[in-house]
């Protein structure tokens, strides 16, 4: 932990820190908020709303889906303010590289603690998690954006990471199965983890945060390193800005969709059409915010979000360690107890107030958990 914010205040973001919070609500306690007041008022627009807080299966799409990808992105965007900044400052890139290669440790260390390494040893972990694949993911990013010299040899990077993965989902035999078989059971991606994942897999055959997966993820995080590159452009105006990210995330989704019948849209693998409806999405709401935001300067809204924004990793990890819920229950049960079917909505509600002073009170001291 660490008193103090990023020093390099001038290009900070308000939309990249808001939009961070907004996607890391819905983890807190916002889609059980939708769930449980859908359970309680019976209302058919909250159904609707709550069935998005649930990931499909194995094949389709809902707003559930899109979180995890989204937060990639966001890390993804702050990359050119965070390294490229520095670089021009005159920081040497094995320096940087030293950096970032750190932040994926400690990432993959904090995974390790967040599946239980100091409650239960190592008999039976879980060695990957979302916070490692956040790690490698970011880490493989700066390395191509670090070592490359223009946005052509970044976006070719791209284009290749993105035909490897199709080629080896699509046409890479499985022993057993054949190629193209792209099933929990007869994936390459299954293979892969069955054959080289030490450790527990949290499905049967494959681990949606497993090496290939990392590896496809990867592309998450890059299509938001492009975002920050034109945020981050001051020859480009602000409106024009906004405008480019939304005409390069439409044609995502609108391709994304197109494929799926031949190449479908699975998170649990990450599957090339599933990374590019998502950056289509993840694309369209960063512009979006950041036009609200930074441009039109409408902010008075964004500090709920902000607090949690700006210390995203302590509070997933918080969740974990510290039993917000119970606290809920021990302050609000004489409310919500005697309310019926409202109670899980005044304890889920209880609960994100009170991760959200928990937060508050980090933020008003400046405390940042800085990885």
């Amino acid at each position: 932990m660490e008193k103090k914010l990023n020093s390099d205040t001038k290009e900070r973001l308000f939309s990249l820190d808001t939009l961070r919070g907004f996607d890391m609500l819905w983890i807190i306690g916002g889609g059980s908020l939708l769930s449980a007041l859908a359970k309680a008022t019976g209302w058919g627009w909250v159904e609707v709303l709550a069935e998005q807080m649930h990931h499909v299966p194995w094949e389709g799409f809902r707003f559930e889906d899109l979180i995890f990808p989204l937060f990639m992105f966001i890390s993804g965007v702050a990359i050119p303010f965070a390294l490229i900044s520095k670089l021009e400052k005159g920081v040497g890139k094995p320096e940087l590289l030293k950096k970032v290669f750190k932040r994926m440790v400690l990432l993959v260390i904090f995974g390790l603690i967040y599946n239980g390494a100091l409650k239960n040893g190592f008999s039976d972990l879980r060695y990957l998690s979302v916070l490692s694949q956040i790690g490698i993911g970011y880490f493989f990013a700066s390395v191509i954006v670090l070592y490359t010299k223009s946005i052509k040899a970044r976006i070719f990077w791209l284009i290749g990471i993105m035909a490897g993965i199709t080629i080896l989902q699509l046409f890479t035999p499985v022993p057993g199965f054949g190629a193209g078989v792209i099933t929990p059971e007869g994936s390459i991606n299954a293979w892969i983890d069955q054959t080289f994942l030490p450790g527990r897999l949290i499905y049967d055959t494959y681990d949606p945060e497993g090496i290939l997966s990392i590896v496809s993820a990867t592309v998450i995080t890059l299509f938001g390193s492009f975002a920050g590159f034109i945020l981050r452009d001051k020859a480009t105006s602000q409106q024009r800005k906004a405008g480019v990210l939304i005409g390069i995330g439409i044609p995502l989704i609108i391709l994304a969709l197109l494929l799926s019948p031949v190449y479908p849209i699975i998170k649990n693998i990450w599957t090339v059409t599933f990374n590019m409806l998502t950056a289509g999405i993840s694309f369209i709401l960063m512009a979006l915010f950041y036009y609200v935001i930074d441009v039109l300067k409408w902010r008075n809204w964004t500090f709920f979000f902000r607090v949690i924004g700006l210390n995203s990793i302590t509070i997933y990890m918080g969740v974990k360690i510290i039993d917000f819920w119970h606290a809920s229950e021990f302050l609000l049960g004489f409310v919500a107890n005697p309310a019926g079917d409202y109670g899980d909505v005044i304890f889920t509600l209880g609960k994100i107030t009170l991760e959200w002073l928990f937060l508050y009170y980090l933020y008003k001291n400046k405390i940042f958990l800085r990885v």
